[in-house]
Formats: C-alpha cells, sequence, structure tokens
C-alpha cells in the first residue's frame, strides 16, 4: 500500500477542500490517501511518504513545515503536487534555495517584503475559471495535451512577474499561463514528478467527474 499525504489543514467549510475528500474516495485501492496537517507533530516525516500533495489553504497553520516538506520533496525525488497554496510556496521554496533568492517571500504573510516572489494578482481569481494555454513539450503538454483547457481558481495570490526570468533561468519551467494569472503551472525537468498549479484540478470530484489527468498522473507516480 503507498501512502499519499494531503499536506494542509482541512476545512469542511471550503468547498476545494471538500472536493479533495471526495479525490481521496476515487484514489485507486493500492493508495492510501489522507490528511496530514501542517502543525501535527508527523509533518516532520514527510520523507516516510511514497508522495505528498501540498494543497490549498494558505496561510497554513504552520507554514515552514511546508516549506521544509516541499524542499525534501525536491531534493529526494518524492512525487510531489502542489495546488494553488501548494503552488505558491514551491514556487517560494524553490526561489530560496535554487534561485539564490534567500529573503523570497509570499506577500499574502509578509505583506512588507522587499523580495515578494508570490505577489498579489492584478485582479481577484476566487470562483473564478480561466483558459489555461499549456508550453509545448512539458510533463503538463503530456499529460493535458496541448489544447487549452478551463482550470478552476480559489485564489488572489501568484508569481511576481519580475522574477519570472530569475527562477526560469536556475530551472523551473513554466508549464502553463492564462490571462489575468500569469504563471499556471511549474514543473522541473529530470524529478519522477514535480508539478504545481495555480489551478485548482480536484474540483470536478465533486460533481462526480473521474480523476484530473493531472492527479492520475501524480498517483500512477507515487
Amino acid at each position: 500500500m503507498k501512502e499519499l499525504w494531503l499536506l494542509g489543514d482541512r476545512d469542511v467549510r471550503f468547498m476545494t477542500h471538500r472536493a479533495l475528500d471526495a479525490v481521496i474516495a476515487q484514489m485507486p485501492g493500492n493508495i492510501r490517501a489522507r490528511w496530514v496537517g501542517t502543525d501535527s507533530r508527523e509533518v516532520a516525516r514527510s520523507a516516510d511518504a511514497d508522495g505528498v500533495w501540498v494543497v490549498p489553504g494558505t496561510p497554513y497553520r504552520d507554514n515552514e513545515a511546508v516549506y521544509r516538506a516541499i524542499e525534501r520533496a525536491r531534493v529526494a525525488g518524492q512525487p510531489f503536487l502542489g495546488t494553488c497554496g501548494g503552488f505558491q510556496y514551491a514556487v517560494v521554496e524553490f526561489a530560496r534555495h535554487v534561485a539564490g533568492i534567500s529573503d523570497a517571500a509570499h506577500a499574502e504573510s509578509e505583506p512588507d517584503a522587499l523580495k515578494a516572489v508570490i505577489s498579489q494578482l492584478p485582479c481577484s481569481l476566487v470562483g473564478q475559471k480561466r483558459t489555461i494555454a499549456v508550453t509545448p513539450g512539458t510533463r503538463l503538454h503530456r499529460i493535458c495535451g496541448a489544447a487549452p483547457f478551463v482550470g478552476f481558481h480559489w485564489c488572489n495570490f501568484g508569481v511576481s512577474p519580475s522574477f519570472v526570468d530569475r527562477l526560469t533561468e536556475h530551472g523551473l519551467v513554466v508549464s502553463a499561463r492564462a490571462d489575468d494569472a500569469g504563471v499556471e503551472a511549474v514543473e522541473l525537468p529530470g524529478h519522477p514528478f514535480y508539478l504545481a498549479t495555480l489551478f485548482q484540478p480536484q474540483v470536478g470530484s465533486l460533481d462526480g467527474e473521474p480523476l484530473h489527468p493531472i492527479i492520475a498522473e501524480f498517483v500512477a507516480a507515487i
């Protein structure tokens, strides 16, 4: 049995979290998927999981624990998926530890930061859908195909345009973009599975849709 952690602070008042519960119910029989709170004792053992999905819901109860788990997954080749907040924190972690921006910050938790790699979007995308344009030749392109598709969002923050070049120069690949949101997905070539999206691919599960191809591919990599 493979262990998949949904790292985040579950709150059933959030539709996006209820959708994650629906995804858990759809997992194949060889996958044990479960929530792990960011402030739980076991979060320090994230390396023991077969895969880590950092889910929406920022700020987390323990932001630093999330950054450490993302770093462990990136360095160790542990299958990693980040969505919404998980995407944002993955970008900050990469900026700090790979791109040489040691004081990289998330504007939600550090509104006065000088190097807010994650900054406020031009307009709110809470409850909004946008057309996602995939970058050819990327993992996301292989998973989702070349045709644009619609992604659901529940966010106010995204990658600051002023830092995109610095991130890509150090190896982070931008695999999708969208109007109003800019960078919609990032990935790391050569990693067994490292993909993060600003949009939330789990939402359709509430309506009985099958696992989104991104989630299905992630699970297959575990």
